[in-house]
């Protein structure tokens, strides 16, 4: 296996080369003292708060987490910090959360060149995060741009497979700000940069001085002018005479004036009105008119990122053992995918048939164990059954015994 920076290397497509920028495969035990830098203890946040650091470790020639309700934090700068400017963006990465996480994040952050390793964290800023996040049945690939200093969330939410195989995630953005989200290699969301985040303001907006007619009609429904009060519609509340009688030891100078307790009308059927009817004037809701967005702007250079010079895992895992592995930054679809197939591929297929296999065995136990309840089940019903057919015989004896000792 192999670890390759900013190489070219001989896949040809048309008349173009990929490129591979950063690719790391943790062939080696010594991959996190060499190519990655963990931030220094104590680590705190911005509000001062110290941030729990949970141990990496190569494992099986991946990077895994070692430690519950703990952060991750680590990077590898690239020697070679480079711009997307004019060419494709692709980011890929394979993830096994063999432990069924139950809440924790699985992504990878794009980081600027001057990124400071020593205090890496949550807070600091990023150009690109993607990747899978599970909490609960909370569960999708986060893929957040920053733009000019603020990051934006995608707008469609894309599901993240749950088991304990390992998936290959796979992040294309293009010069014509289109992308594209893979996971085994599969197409699951595609589209643009300025409709599936909200970066740019709207071109259109409602217009803020803009207000309702006085004569315009928004009112669904209206009394009906013809339905009138019924002659016995009873509107007192309470009758005018009580059953109340002052008690005798009642003082008014010290308890105050004696006043009965109203009694309720029975015939009292609440405050009348009147049935509502459709208005046959009614217009729909009044909505202010759209105007053009004094505001709006559009920037054809969103999908650019200048000065990527670093990569890094920011994540709070409650339950750890997830591992990573093959990531890779390139120029080229095509080579990413040929990347997967070389190293992903032979592993989620060896994987998935061990876990259909463990599938088939615990399905074949379960069917077993229902077998066998059954069959315990019809047994005891015969057992009884056989009872209760002795018990009649022996009755049946005894009144037998009884009736010839009587003659």
């Amino acid at each position: 296996m192999r670890l390759t920076f900013n190489t070219v290397l001989p896949l040809w497509i048309g008349l173009c080369a990929a490129k591979v920028y950063f690719e790391e495969t943790f062939d080696d035990d010594k991959a996190l003292q060499l190519r990655w830098k963990s931030p220094k203890a104590p680590l705190k946040n911005k509000a001062g708060e110290e941030i729990p650091l949970g141990k990496w470790e190569i494992s099986a020639g991946t990077l895994k987490t070692t430690e519950d309700n703990h952060y991750y934090e680590l990077t590898s700068k690239l020697p070679v910090a480079f711009s997307n400017e004019g060419k494709d963006l692709v980011v890929q990465m394979t993830v096994r959360h063999a432990q069924q996480i139950d809440c924790g994040g699985g992504y990878i952050k794009l980081l600027p060149k001057d990124v400071d390793q020593d205090t890496f964290n949550g807070d600091a800023s990023y150009y690109v995060m993607f990747g899978p996040d599970i909490c609960g049945t909370n569960r999708k690939v986060h893929v957040i741009w920053n733009y000019k200093g603020t990051n934006f969330m995608l707008k469609k939410d894309i599901p993240v497979p749950y088991d304990t195989i390992t998936h290959c995630y796979t992040l294309v953005v293009k010069p014509d700000q289109t992308y594209e989200v893979l996971i085994d290699m599969r197409k699951v969301a595609f589209g643009g940069l300025t409709e599936d985040w909200d970066i740019l303001p709207p071109n259109k907006i409602k217009d803020p001085k803009a207000q309702k007619p006085a004569d315009y009609v928004d009112e669904k429904e209206i009394d009906d002018v013809e339905d009138k009060k019924p002659e016995d519609w009873d509107v007192s509340e309470f009758l005018p005479e009580s059953d109340d009688v002052k008690p005798d030891n009642w003082d008014d100078e010290m308890d105050g004036e004696w006043k009965p307790t109203p009694k309720k009308n029975p015939a009292y059927k609440g405050e009348w009105k009147p049935r509502r009817v459709k208005n046959p004037n009614y217009q729909g809701p009044w909505v202010a008119p759209m105007i053009d967005n004094p505001d709006y702007f559009t920037d054809d250079t969103i999908y650019v990122l200048k000065n990527i010079g670093a990569v890094g895992f920011d994540l709070w895992q409650v339950k750890s053992g997830t591992m990573f592995d093959n990531i890779l930054i390139t120029d080229d679809l095509e080579h990413a995918k040929k990347i997967a197939a070389e190293t992903w591929e032979p592993l989620y297929n060896k994987e998935k048939e061990e876990m259909e296999e463990q599938a088939r065995i615990r399905r074949e136990e379960f069917e077993k164990e229902q077998q066998l309840r059954k069959e315990e089940s019809a047994k005891s019903a015969k057992d009884t059954a056989g009872n209760v057919a002795e018990d009649a015989a022996e009755d049946a004896d005894s009144e037998d015994t009884e009736s010839k000792e009587e003659l």
